[in-house]
């Protein structure tokens, strides 16, 4: 019997654009060259018995997996460990009453982050797709697969200018003394002042990124109003060359553009070759950061003052659990830090092995991810309390977060220390690497989800998956030719205020909840999940998808919204209004994919709306599906990928 023997073609009830037709399969078989059939032995896993109306190819016979699970593990701390972790959770803990804040934030860890966190991956794992596809689990909800794609395009776009902040000052950093710490250089004005007792900065920041924070450039603080701190100007005069609003462009920056270029190429090679050359760069860009946090504490803790820095970041002030404000900060911290709703977790999650325990990665990660911000807190404060100690001024002056913190205060306090250039090279080398892995690993995931969705006859889908990548890093490249203008830090912050704010991550995953738990089943998932690592996760989990998660997911959503204020650049500069339609479209071009896509699809449907709803609803299994299936059931399923006659149809571990 040949293995086309095995199946017949059979269309489906809806009209779709697709060429390819569904396949019904029949009693699972393995059938090797040379040997008889065999009927395989029912599965346990009963729970993918439902047929399906497939639209797009789903073969995993060529998936890369990963060379080891250690692969997937670092990648992960790569892509979720972030900037955030270092500049943000920080200042949101000293803000929000010390040390009390932790109540919030890990309460947050475990109703909202670990378990969208863990379903992301299983997801990816289960369906063996990244981005589009994985959402066959329920094909009427694909806008969803399409929302994480917009989302992480967008984020890979803008978030690599901070990586090409940090390599510009990295450039600068070996000279002594640093060209920030001093005046008297062309970019600087008669105003220059290296006597930074006299200039501090709003701590005001606008959260806005899972990493990145709307940078806040203000002038003096204190009386001194006509002096500029030489760090400022070095800032906003050398690295932005800022003009007066989003409407200047202004030229291009030669030396940003070329750190631009030398950032996007790096991020080629470290992902052109799919999982198996990403999973052993990340041991690098995964570790180092942490060994230079570990020896900017030492160094930290042994300067004048870093103790009384620490105790500001950590004194309790219990009255701030009552507020509304603390809670919604310990959300949005976690949905930010945590990548939640990008598609890169599913995406990494697509080349685990099928049975990968990914219910424990889950809990280590998380574990990773918080322990690393709250143990950034401390590298933070020690050196914000020398600075504040140095300059005579409370800590709250010189306390920033985001880009403030990064190429603000941070430097600053740098100049002030002995062996200045040294402290500024480890600094700079972290931050840049700290944000490399994220970049790459995003762009991995926004890769995946392309190939996945690209036919294989057509013309895109037969190129090398080096092409591929190619073209989207030269897309992305072209793009951000926009921000290294002198008005492209009013781009920049349009891109991180509006394209993937709270507002976008948000919705994103309190519908992934929703049609899991709710149109797939939460019961159904879990048994899946059963399926894969060998018995099931705790019952709180599904609570969560079902209940807990979508609530706070609204609620935080709400507010957001209700709470929502006009963009202003350095609390001075007010966005004109064609500059906050565009921001608007970029957020409502991932939103409203997921509505249109659902609205879409019921249109293009036959028969009553009840069956529309069953036959969309219905998954679309892959072969790896197959072992699962009772060998007196039928599925449809999606077309086999084209195989040589003399390979293995199915080869079944049952």
């Amino acid at each position: 019997m040949s293995p086309e023997e095995h199946f017949s073609n059979d269309g489906g009830t809806c009209e779709d654009e697709s060429q390819e037709e569904a396949e019904v399969a029949r009693p699972l078989v393995s059938e090797t060259e040379g040997s008889s059939t065999e009927v395989a032995e029912p599965s346990v896993c009963t729970g993918l018995m439902e047929t399906g109306d497939p639209n797009t190819d789903l073969g995993h016979s060529e998936r890369q997996t990963w060379s080891r699970q250690m692969d997937f593990i670092m990648s992960c701390v790569g892509f979720a460990v972030g900037l955030g972790n270092v500049w943000r959770f920080p200042y949101l803990c000293y803000k929000n009453g010390g040390g009390v804040f932790l109540i919030p934030y890990i309460l947050m860890v475990f109703v909202g982050g670990v378990p969208v966190f863990f379903l992301e991956i299983a997801l990816g794992q289960f369906m063996k797709q990244g981005g589009v596809a994985t959402w066959n689990i329920a094909p009427l909800f694909k806008g969803l697969g399409l929302a994480s794609m917009v989302i992480v395009f967008f984020c890979n776009t803008y978030y690599i200018m901070v990586l090409v902040w940090g390599l510009y000052f990295l450039a600068h950093s070996f000279t002594s003394p640093l060209p920030w710490a001093t005046c008297g250089h062309e970019w600087n004005t008669v105003n220059c002042t290296t006597n930074f007792s006299r200039a501090c900065f709003n701590q005001s920041l606008s959260p806005s990124l899972p990493n990145v924070s709307s940078p806040n450039t203000s002038a003096s603080c204190l009386e001194h109003t006509g002096l500029r701190s030489s760090v400022m100007e070095f800032w906003e005069r050398k690295v932005l060359r800022l003009s007066g609003g989003l409407d200047e462009v202004g030229d291009i920056n030669g030396y940003m553009v070329l750190c631009l270029l030398a950032t996007w190429v790096i991020v080629y090679f470290c992902i052109w070759k799919g999982v198996k050359s990403a999973g052993k760069v990340v041991y690098f860009t995964a570790v180092f950061p942490y060994l230079v946090l570990v020896v900017l504490f030492v160094h930290g803790v042994s300067l004048p003052g870093a103790i009384n820095g620490i105790i500001y970041y950590l004194k309790p002030n219990w009255s701030k659990l009552s507020e509304a404000q603390v809670w919604i900060d310990a959300a949005t911290q976690i949905f930010f830090s945590y990548a939640i709703g990008l598609g890169a977790l599913t995406a990494l999650g697509s080349y685990n092995r099928f049975n990968n325990n990914c219910y424990q990665d889950a809990f280590v990660l998380a574990l990773i991810n918080s322990g690393t911000s709250f143990f950034a807190g401390f590298v933070v404060f020690s050196v914000l309390g020398f600075m504040a100690s140095e300059q005579g001024v409370d800590i709250s002056n010189v306390a920033e977060s985001g880009p403030g913190l990064a190429f603000i205060a941070y430097p600053k306090a740098v100049s002030l220390m002995p062996l200045a250039p040294l402290w500024a090279v480890l600094f700079f080398l972290m931050l840049l690497v700290l944000g490399l892995d994220s970049q790459f690993v995003g762009v991995e995931g926004f890769i995946t989800g392309i190939m996945d969705m690209l036919p294989p006859k057509s013309f895109l889908g037969s190129q090398r998956r080096e092409v591929i990548v190619a073209i989207c890093c030269f897309t992305c490249f072209t793009i951000d030719l926009s921000m290294v203008t002198q008005g492209g830090m009013y781009v920049f912050q349009l891109f991180d205020y509006y394209s993937a704010s709270g507002i976008t991550l948000l919705w994103q995953a309190f519908w992934e909840c929703v049609v899991v738990a709710w149109v797939y089943g939460a019961d159904r998932f879990m048994d899946n999940v059963a399926c894969m690592i060998g018995y099931r996760p705790l019952p709180y989990m599904k609570w969560c998808w079902s209940y807990v998660t979508p609530v706070v997911c609204m609620g935080v959503f709400f507010f957001h919204v209700v709470n929502y204020k006009r963009l202003v650049y350095n609390a001075v500069y007010v966005y004109p209004w064609w500059g906050e339609v565009l921001g608007w479209f970029l957020a409502l071009s991932s939103m409203l994919c997921i509505p249109v896509t659902v609205l879409y699809k019921l249109l293009h449907c036959k028969g009553s709306l009840m069956e529309r709803w069953q036959h969309l609803t219905t998954p679309i299994w892959g072969r790896h599906h197959l072992e699962f299936l009772p060998p007196e059931n039928e599925a449809r399923l999606l077309p086999k990928a084209e195989e040589n006659k003399n390979t293995l149809l199915y080869e079944s571990v049952i």
